[in-house]
């Protein structure tokens, strides 16, 4: 996954539908889910973290309509330090 940030938010607004800078979290893996990007707008910018595994695969949760819980999302990026004001009730899983 070569995309950055203009990148990212072609694939949420084209792909997804949706609004890059909604203040949804958005997850992106690539195919072999041994990187992870999350994508999230704050006042006066996008914010990007990115964690790439040494060993084992991202696994993700059961995700209904493409969206994940605050919980399940802490789980699967567990390392990153995510600030609690990026707590949204939907994130988006592509």
């Amino acid at each position: 996954m070569r995309k950055s940030f203009d990148g990212l938010c072609g694939l949420i607004s084209s792909g997804m539908n949706r609004q890059s800078i909604s203040g949804e979290v958005f997850v992106f893996l690539n195919r072999s889910r041994t990187h992870m990007k999350l994508l999230h707008w704050e006042k006066g910018g996008f914010v990007l973290y990115y964690k790439r595994l040494e060993s084992g695969t991202f696994v993700a949760p059961h995700v209904k309509n493409g969206e994940l819980s605050w919980s399940d999302l802490v789980l699967m990026v567990e390392g990153i330090q995510v600030v609690k004001s990026i707590q949204k009730r939907r994130f988006s899983l592509t």
